[in-house]
């Protein structure tokens, strides 16, 4: 570089010398020639190739006819100002990463926060230290330069990773034949477990290879030669500490030598890995990770598949749907854990039913002679304590069923979860092809649908499907919906059977019963109580019911002077709920009544489970009133250990051993030491079902006094329970019956 120019002042003897900048083609744009002059001398002695321009559309001719390395550009401009010219640049791909520096006289926050949302790359205060300038515009260029590098190092990382490669070979090949030399990295050395030090031969290497993979290899290496095509293959190694490895070839022709050899040059890497990831991933998707059975997605398309055999072949095929009964119960009352090694051991004995085959994926080859329809014979796990046993071809329906009774008996052996016994049954549907299903789709639902009838049977049962059962399961799909709309439409009613003290003849209480009216026809309870609680409706059926009854013992206090407790059926689901007290607490506060006129019956059933949070709930409600009545005693569990543990106050004996007073002697011994048991632990003790004179007596005798049941009066609505309770404080206090 010459001698500064005296024009450009003393600065320019502070210029830097040629460097990051040298050579670079620069656009400057600025309206003020002087300006102008000025800055493109200086950016010419530093060593740049400047071109000019004094508007911002010359400036954009310029850039779309010539490539720039850098542009300075003014903010202020005649026609397009900077910013808008800067915006276009940025619009067009070729000028997407070209490093812009504007330059304008304003040093104002807007103008600085506009130039970089346009686009541009720095920004600097117009100045005649042009020292300052040209460090600005180097240092550009080397961020310039730096992003560029940086994409191509992107490309060249990229490139290395689609390749992977992670050792070298070659070979050659003589007239489709393999022939030496074989040569090797020492990289892919390590890959095939041999030490730097060997001398490998093909013939060595060959014999790394897995025995099930060596003949195929040597035949696609033969091919490969012979048509002088890339080979490509993923190899079982067997090493000689015992480990077993994966790996990828992946070979091209270079052509042939002097020789006349076809020369073979390519990598080897280690796949195990990869391969085990892709296994894992395969099993995830096809098995269920808890008991290793086939899952869903699997089974289903294994039945598929068994299903286009049977069509084929014209055999029947069976699905067995299985589900665990009262798993929820063990669920809940020993943990998930415990649960979940239930769920496996079930899920074991199970598999050992059938002739159970588990690697079997999508992408194996389907050959006919290499494959038969029976291998696709397994049990999966649909999801939850729920399985299906696929049978590609059975001979019968009795076939099938003696496999279905084998599952039933092997589930009924104790299963042993933390030293402690534990017992599990199964409700089984059994659907044949083609009699009751020509899809998986119909077979899998009609299975449901006996599944489900197994249960309603007493479950421990295995059902065939029948036309029959479908026709039930349609109606009970239909209650169920009428059932969710019954109570917004009012459907829903309640009435109340007296509860009488026979030694006054004087109501004590009542008992709410729900009943359903639809379409002007009664829904019997026992049809719809149990769906509810299944369906999960029952909770607001509940929490409705208690409202009710809330009310209408105020309405009776007022209107009667009523001083009795009112019962109503606390389902399990209830008692499992954490609000279930201040729900009680709000609905009696409502009403303006005491929580001491409410009393919860409950089974026994209910009590053991989740036995530590039903206490503690129990014991809320005894604080604060409500009286809790043990329903159908007798017919649970009838451990006494709950009726010291948990706070009840009243036993109700249930009417399956009332309706035999007076016929089987059993049952008065029964019903004998309830009433002392209830005497010795200070409980009150209630009989249902009273339907004669003849059970009033008896019970009176053995000293219960408190009764409900036909005997006395039916189930009322509230305007007839009035007229009742009328007509029975009319009367003379004393025995019942004693004025008859």
């Amino acid at each position: 570089m010459g001698a500064p120019d005296p024009a450009l002042g003393p600065e320019a003897a502070d210029l830097p010398s040629l460097g990051a900048g040298q050579g670079a083609r620069i656009l400057l744009v600025d309206d003020d020639p002087v300006y102008l002059m000025l800055t493109s001398h200086a950016l010419a002695q530093a060593g740049f190739e400047v071109t000019t321009a004094a508007d911002g559309q010359s400036a954009l001719d310029a850039a779309s006819r010539e490539g720039f390395d850098a542009l300075l550009l003014d903010a202020l401009l005649p026609d397009l100002d900077g910013f808008e010219v800067c915006r276009r640049l940025r619009g067009n791909p070729a000028h997407e990463h070209l490093p812009v520096l504007m330059i304008t006289g304003r040093d104002d926050d807007p103008s600085i926060a506009r130039a970089y949302d346009v686009g541009a790359t720095d920004f600097l205060v117009k100045t005649t230290q042009f020292t300052l300038l040209i460090g600005r515009v180097q240092y550009m260029l080397r961020g310039a330069q730096t992003r560029a590098e940086l994409e191509r190092s992107k490309q060249r990382l990229a490139r290395a990773q689609s390749l992977a490669r992670m050792g070298s070979c070659s070979w050659r090949a003589v007239e489709g034949r393999l022939s030496a030399p074989f040569l090797i990295s020492p990289e892919a050395l390590t890959v095939l477990g041999f030490d730097l030090e060997d001398r490998v031969t093909i013939r060595r290497a060959l014999r790394r290879v897995m025995a099930a993979d060596r003949r195929g290899l040597i035949r696609l290496l033969t091919q490969a030669a012979r048509q002088q095509a890339p080979m490509r293959a993923d190899i079982g190694l067997a090493l000689p500490d015992g480990r077993r490895r994966v790996i990828h070839v992946d070979a091209e022709p270079e052509g042939l030598d002097a020789q006349g050899a076809l020369q073979y040059t390519g990598v080897i890497q280690d796949f195990t890995d990869r391969r085990q990831a892709e296994d894992r991933i395969r099993h995830l998707a096809d098995f269920d990770p808890l008991t290793g059975l086939p899952n869903r997605r699997q089974i289903i398309w294994r039945a598929e598949r068994a299903l286009d055999a049977a069509r084929v072949q014209q055999h029947r095929m069976a699905l067995l749907l299985v589900d665990l009964d009262r798993f929820k119960l063990i669920n809940d009352t020993l943990g998930h854990g415990m649960g979940d090694d239930l769920l496996v051991e079930a899920a074991r004995r199970l598999r050992d039913c059938v002739r159970h085959v588990d690697q079997l994926h999508e992408g194996a080859l389907q050959d006919a002679h290499a494959r038969s329809h029976r291998q696709y014979e397994a049990v999966g796990r649909l999801g939850g304590d729920e399985f299906v046993a696929l049978l590609p071809e059975i001979g019968s329906l009795e076939d099938a069923q003696r496999i279905a009774q084998r599952m039933l008996e092997a589930l009924r052996r104790p299963i042993l979860l933390d030293g402690q016994e534990c017992f599990v049954t199964a409700s089984i549907g059994v659907c044949l092809y083609p009699e009751e299903g020509d899809s998986v789709v119909d077979l899998l639902r009609n299975a449901d649908v006996a599944m489900y009838a197994a249960k309603a049977q007493g479950r421990n049962a295995a059902i065939p499907f029948t036309p029959g059962l479908s026709t039930q399961a349609r109606e009970r799909l239909n209650l169920e919906t009428a059932l969710h709309k019954a109570l917004e439409r009012g459907e829903l009613f309640l009435c109340y059977q007296p509860a009488l003290d026979t030694t006054t003849s004087r109501i004590v209480g009542a008992e709410a019963l729900m009943r359903w009216r639809r379409d002007e026809h009664d829904i019997m309870p026992a049809d719809f109580i149990p769906l509810a609680e299944e369906s999960g409706l029952i909770v607001p059926m509940t929490e409705w019911a208690l409202t009710q009854v809330a009310r209408q013992v105020k309405r009776w206090e007022q209107r009667l002077g009523f001083a009795g407790t009112v019962a109503m059926n606390m389902p399990a689901r209830m008692l499992r709920r954490t609000d279930l007290v201040d729900f009680i607490e709000s609905v009696t506060d409502e009403a303006g009544i005491s929580p001491r006129r409410l009393k919860l019956e409950i089974t026994e059933t209910s009590l053991m489970d989740q036995v530590d949070q039903v206490l503690q709930t129990l014991q809320q409600l005894r604080s604060l009133g409500v009286k809790i009545s043990i329903d159908d005693f007798g017919t649970g569990y009838s451990s006494l250990a709950y009726l010291t543990r948990h706070p009840i106050s009243e036993l109700k004996i249930d009417r399956s051993f009332v309706q035999r007073l007076g016929v089987d002697s059993r049952s008065n011994a029964v019903v004998a030491a309830v009433i002392a048991m209830s005497r010795a632990l200070d409980l009150r003790v209630v009989a249902e079902g009273v339907e004669t004179r003849r059970q009033m007596e008896i019970l009176q005798f053995l000293g219960c006094t408190q009764m409900q049941g036909y005997h006395f009066a039916h189930p009322l609505d509230p305007p007839d329970f009035e007229g009742f309770h009328a007509a029975v404080h009319r009367r003379p206090m004393g025995k019942w019956g004693s004025d008859a």
